[in-house]
């Protein structure tokens, strides 16, 4: 079996989409997008407020926001490339609702994130935690917008 590429991301404003599509196109992969079963408005996106929706999410390690719709054969792929905005420092917890969703055993799972401010920081080592069984991780990236040579760049380093 030839090897076989998704690109999963979480895109709250549309920066995370634009840039996995563009990795999905230069790496020849399937891209897949992780949509809310409710969709993020801008009052559930403001971070100042610590009753927004997202602030109450991620103040709360437990929660796990539903994802409308599933990857429709996760088996079949090698590789799966996670891409998500950076929210206080790490990844979203639908990214978690994603990782701990499939059965990721024998893949290669490689993140990247988005940010308009931070760094990868910690936000890609702490998604392990949601992976169990035998899997190969690669050290995440920040790629803030879809610059080719960049993500050429990158994806011979990580594929």
């Amino acid at each position: 079996m030839a090897n076989k590429t998704l690109v999963a991301v979480f895109s709250a404003s549309g920066v995370t989409k634009r840039v996995g599509e563009e990795i999905a196109r230069i790496a020849g992969a399937d891209f897949y997008e992780i949509v809310p079963e409710e969709i993020y408005t801008l009052a559930d996106l403001d971070w100042m407020n610590k009753k927004s929706r997202s602030s109450i999410e991620m103040n709360d390690p437990s929660a796990r926001p539903e994802i409308n719709g599933k990857v429709a054969d996760m088996a079949s792929y090698d590789t799966v490339i996670v891409g998500f905005p950076i929210w206080w420092g790490v990844a979203p917890r639908i990214i978690d609702t994603f990782l701990e969703s499939y059965d990721f055993s024998g893949k290669k799972l490689i993140p990247f994130c988005t940010s308009g401010g931070s760094g990868v920081g910690r936000s890609d080592t702490a998604l392990h935690k949601d992976v169990s069984g035998e899997v190969k991780w690669e050290k995440g990236r920040q790629i803030n917008r879809a610059n080719e040579a960049e993500i050429r760049r990158w994806l011979d380093e990580v594929l």
